[in-house]
């Protein structure tokens, strides 16, 4: 079975550099996310969300407000016609390298634990950061890069994936082109 993770900020939602998205009303779809993820959940069997959130941790946010946002994504996106079959949230420290947290495969394994009809080699992982490409390489799942993460620039070009794009929305139109 073909699946579809998905990295949130930056991906599907406008990245606040610097900060999170705490509240609803502060998560801005990127242009064309809605439609992408629409189209994207006819292309693969599960579309799945996998978004390191350590703010939590760091004592920014709560998980209920995290639960809150995740709530408003996806009412949206159904409302949009696509769907998200589960969210999977790591937020503990990045310092502390916990297993569940990108690039390590926790959030993946447990997908597979969740969906055992999971094929990685068949899957797809988009994602606008280093940790994300890692993960994907890990679990032998195809890469693409959401390059938009000024910071990372530089670290791009030593990275091997699968495409390259600016917008969600340009990978999920390079799949109708194909």
């Amino acid at each position: 079975m073909k699946a579809l993770f998905l990295d949130r900020d930056g991906v599907i939602n406008k990245r606040i550099p610097g900060s999170y998205v705490i509240h609803p009303n502060q998560f801005e779809f990127l242009p064309g996310a809605l439609e992408a993820i629409q189209y994207l959940g006819t292309q693969f069997d599960k579309v799945l969300v996998a978004t390191n959130q350590q703010g939590v941790d760091k004592g920014i946010f709560s998980e209920m407000a995290l639960t809150r946002v995740h709530e408003h994504m996806l009412e949206a996106i159904k409302t949009a016609g696509g769907r998200i079959d589960k969210v999977y949230v790591c937020t503990k420290l990045a310092k502390d390298n916990p297993p569940d947290r990108k690039p390590n495969t926790g959030m993946g394994l447990q997908a597979k634990e969740d969906f055992p009809e999971i094929d990685f080699e068949q899957s797809v992982m988009v994602g606008d950061s280093v940790s994300d490409i890692e993960f994907a390489q890990r679990l032998g799942m195809q890469a693409i890069l959401i390059a938009t993460k000024e910071e990372e620039l530089e670290a791009y070009e030593q990275l091997t994936v699968a495409g390259r794009f600016m917008a969600l929305k340009e990978y999920a139109e390079s799949l109708k082109n194909k």
